[in-house]
C-alpha cells in the first residue's frame, strides 16, 4: 500500500515537472522579438543607426571639414535613463560607437574608462618594452566633439492595455567652447495590448 502511493506520488511530480519545463529555441540575433514592448535590442539598434546617420548629415559636419580639412573626432559621453524602465544604457552606447566608427566620416577616440586602462599599459610598456616598440605618453588625439543624452519615456495605461512612448534625445557638444553643434531626437510609440507590465 505504501509502496503503491510512493509510486503515485512520484509520477505525479514527475508529470508536474514536465509540465513546467524550459523550452529554449535558437533565433537569429538579427530576429526582431517584441514580447513586453519594453526598450530592447532592436529599439537600440535602430535608434543608434537612424540618430547617428541623421547627425553625419548635418551642417556641422561640413563646416567641421571646411574649417579644419579633416574629419572631425568624436567620443560618446553619458547616455541618461530617465525612463520608467530598466535600460542597458551601455549596449545603446556600444550602438551608436560602432555607427560612429563603421561609417568611415569620424576618427573616434576611446573612452574615459578604457583610456584609464590603456595608459597603464602604455607606462607599463615605458618600463618594459625596447624604445622600438615602445609607445610614448603624450601621444594621443583630443576629441572635437562628445555625443550625450536621454532616454524619456510616457507611459499611458487602460486596463491591461499600455501605450509606451519613448524619446532618446542626443546632442553633439564641442569640446572647445561647448556650443551645441547638433541635437537630434528620436520617437518610439508601442501599444502594448493584454499587457502585464507595470508602469
Amino acid at each position: 500500500m505504501k509502496l503503491n502511493k510512493l509510486v503515485g506520488i512520484s509520477l505525479a511530480c514527475a508529470i508536474a515537472l514536465t509540465g513546467c519545463s524550459t523550452t529554449v529555441e535558437r533565433v537569429d540575433a538579427s530576429t526582431v522579438a517584441d514580447l513586453s514592448g519594453a526598450w530592447n535590442d532592436t529599439d537600440s539598434q535602430l535608434t543608434a543607426k537612424t540618430m547617428v546617420a541623421d547627425a553625419l548629415t548635418r551642417p556641422w559636419f561640413s563646416k567641421h571639414l571646411k574649417a579644419t580639412g579633416k574629419s572631425p573626432t568624436v567620443i560618446v559621453g553619458r547616455i541618461n535613463n530617465l525612463s520608467h524602465e530598466h535600460i542597458n544604457t551601455q549596449t545603446f552606447i556600444s550602438d551608436i560607437e560602432r555607427e560612429l566608427i563603421n561609417s568611415g566620416e569620424v576618427e573616434f577616440v576611446a573612452d574615459s574608462t578604457a583610456r584609464k586602462e590603456i595608459r597603464e599599459e602604455r607606462g607599463d610598456q615605458d618600463l618594459n618594452a625596447t624604445e622600438a616598440t615602445r609607445n610614448a605618453m603624450g601621444q594621443e588625439i583630443g576629441a572635437d566633439y562628445m555625443m550625450q543624452g536621454n532616454i524619456n519615456t510616457i507611459i499611458d495605461v487602460d486596463g491591461s492595455d499600455q501605450v509606451r512612448f519613448y524619446q532618446v534625445d542626443l546632442e553633439l557638444v564641442s569640446m572647445k567652447d561647448n556650443r551645441k553643434v547638433w541635437i537630434g531626437q528620436q520617437k518610439i510609440k508601442k501599444l502594448v495590448e493584454n499587457s502585464k507590465m507595470r508602469k
